[in-house]
């Protein structure tokens, strides 16, 4: 079973649905760069062979026993790294878009900054390849969108190549946005006065099976982050209120 070991305990997380095709690769990518440390994939209920690659590849698995998309799964990797003691949670995707070369800078970041949070930006040296137009778009729209509730610029609010130290972990192990959750999360760490930095990383084409972002579902992804973004503002604005008044 996973384990919290050492000064500075760091723990991979990889959320993953149906992606038998990609994620022994993944995992074994990141064992490669970092042979020591443990590794979570969070399966969403597959309905492949996802778990049993997982495992061979020498991951631990946290089976999942309904589908609760991205943010469910992400929840209770955070979730379980709070009940075991990890300082540190790095997540990557299961698709192998991410490089795993890149995690000892986030790793690094975190530590030396302090801050909460720590992005792996496809867009502050690469460029941002292998981004679909449309997502490209999207990212400028919600850029512009965060922009004034930051009160700074995000490169690649919707990366999903994040890690986080165990304040972050505290309070996603208790509540985490379950749909789309990136930029929603950003919003709330903007909430608690958490801070956040950006680094270079590099975005790979698939290895396996297709994004479930498909351009139908750009203006449900658009509506439902804006609604969680709007509800946000808002609890921080009756948290502010409620602290001047006591």
């Amino acid at each position: 079973m996973i384990k919290a070991t050492g000064p500075d305990p760091l723990m991979i997380l990889i959320p993953a649905f149906n992606e038998e095709g990609a994620i022994e690769s993944v995992v074994r990518e990141v064992l490669d760069v970092l042979p020591n440390i443990p590794i979570l994939v969070v399966d969403d209920c597959s309905t492949d062979g996802t778990r049993d690659h997982a495992l061979q590849a020498g991951a631990d698995v946290l089976s999942l026993p309904y589908h609760l998309g991205l943010g469910g799964g992400v929840q209770a990797g955070y979730r379980l790294a709070f009940e075991l003691g990890f300082s540190y949670v790095i997540r990557i995707d299961g698709d192998g878009q991410h490089d795993p070369r890149d995690i000892p800078a986030i790793f690094e970041k975190l530590k030396s900054s302090g801050c909460q949070m720590v992005i792996g930006s496809r867009f502050l040296n690469a460029g941002g390849q292998h981004t679909s137009f449309w997502r490209k778009l999207g990212i400028l729209f919600f850029r512009a969108v965060l922009r004034p509730i930051l009160d700074r610029e995000v490169h690649d609010p919707t990366s999903g190549f994040v890690g986080v130290n165990k304040e972050a972990i505290a309070v996603f192990a208790k509540s985490f946005p379950l749909e789309y959750p990136e930029i929603e999360a950003l919003v709330v760490l903007q909430r608690r006065r958490f801070r956040f930095e950006e680094v270079p990383s590099q975005m790979r084409k698939r290895q396996a099976g297709r994004s479930s972002i498909t351009p139908s579902k750009s203006v449900h992804y658009i509506i439902h982050v804006l609604l969680g973004v709007f509800v946000n503002i808002l609890k921080y604005g009756e948290r502010r209120t409620k602290l001047k008044n006591d």
